[in-house]
């Protein structure tokens, strides 16, 4: 990876990429190329000149241009926020089966091209798109990452510092398992600094209550519809995210992110790729963490892994 140039590529221009390149730009310094990609070249033209054009008021100067598939081959960062929406009538396993097909119009040419970095995936269901990905690409485990459970991981700690009137900064908190409705919160793993939540809880002193975190798990793993319902659908939030780990990898941080890694034995699971806590750095996944979660949350993750691998077996590649 050519750590100095910081060159990323998004593709797909749509509200989820352009959130990520705004506030890519608007955050500086993460890297200073940014290419972007769209299957209406004219769009991406757009974009590339509106970004520009408010470069002066951003913190540090970027080379930011529309390219093409031979732009991706120093790239150090693929971004894919590329995906078609699900028509009227039509099932996820075929809204899945069209999407592969997307990202073997993308993924082929990007490899052709002589790409050799890290793939970061953010197009929904992303725990599966991550999977193709890598069955794609034949890239190692380690430089394929989905956004995975990066966003609703903020979103619990946002609400968690909200209940506690805490900066969710010091919440220690993860959303595990599919990006989706198979979501769940360890509450084993949820602390607060360093004591843990469960014996806040159970601390008769305080009127907090395990109701309470149902309660707020319920809102985290329904955020997004909610948001859907209110402006027909969710970017700032993920583009955000998308962001965040791409600086965990350009700085080399080693940072703890939750993000959609394959499993080689973790929690007794193989080959699926789902939302886990995972050390983030220049090369990718370092490492996926394995909580130690209670048989109870055992028993959740197993139901959500093999959701996401049902889903997976049923697609043609």
């Amino acid at each position: 990876m050519n750590t100095d140039r910081r060159k990323v590529v998004l593709i797909g221009t749509g509200m989820v990429g352009m959130s990520f390149a705004y506030a890519l730009v608007n955050q500086g310094g993460i890297c200073n190329e940014l290419v972007l990609i769209d299957v209406n070249k004219e769009r991406a033209m757009g974009e590339a000149m509106d970004l520009n054009h408010g470069l002066a008021f951003a913190k540090s100067n970027m080379k930011i241009y529309a390219g093409d598939y031979h732009d991706c081959k120093d790239a150090d960062i693929i971004v894919i926020a590329a995906g078609v929406a699900q028509k009227e009538g039509e099932t996820r396993l075929d809204l899945l089966q069209r999407n592969t097909e997307v990202f073997r119009s993308i993924i082929t040419p990007v490899v052709k091209s002589g790409f050799d970095g890290i793939f970061l995936v953010a197009t929904n269901p992303v725990d599966i798109m991550t999977r193709v990905t890598y069955e794609l690409s034949r890239f190692g485990a380690s430089r394929v990452i989905g956004t995975g459970t990066s966003l609703d991981t903020a979103r619990l700690r946002y609400l968690l510092g909200d209940y506690f009137t805490v900066d969710p900064k010091n919440i220690h908190a993860y959303v595990i398992g599919e990006h989706g409705d198979s979501e769940f919160v360890p509450l084993s793993q949820v602390m607060l600094a360093t004591k843990q939540v469960s014996e806040i809880l159970d601390d008769s002193r305080n009127s907090y209550s395990a109701d309470d975190m149902k309660k707020i798990e319920e809102q985290v793993r329904t955020a997004a519809y909610k948001i859907i319902e209110a402006k027909r659908a969710t970017y700032y939030g993920i583009g955000m995210a998308i962001t965040r780990i791409v600086k965990a990898i350009l700085g080399d941080e080693n940072s703890v992110l939750t993000v959609s890694a394959k499993l080689c034995g973790e929690y007794d699971s193989r080959n699926v790729f789902i939302g886990v806590p995972s050390i983030i750095g220049r090369n990718g996944v370092k490492e996926v963490l394995e909580l130690s979660l209670t048989e109870e949350e055992m028993e959740k993750f197993r139901s959500s892994a093999a959701i996401l691998d049902k889903s997976f077996d049923g697609l043609k590649m």
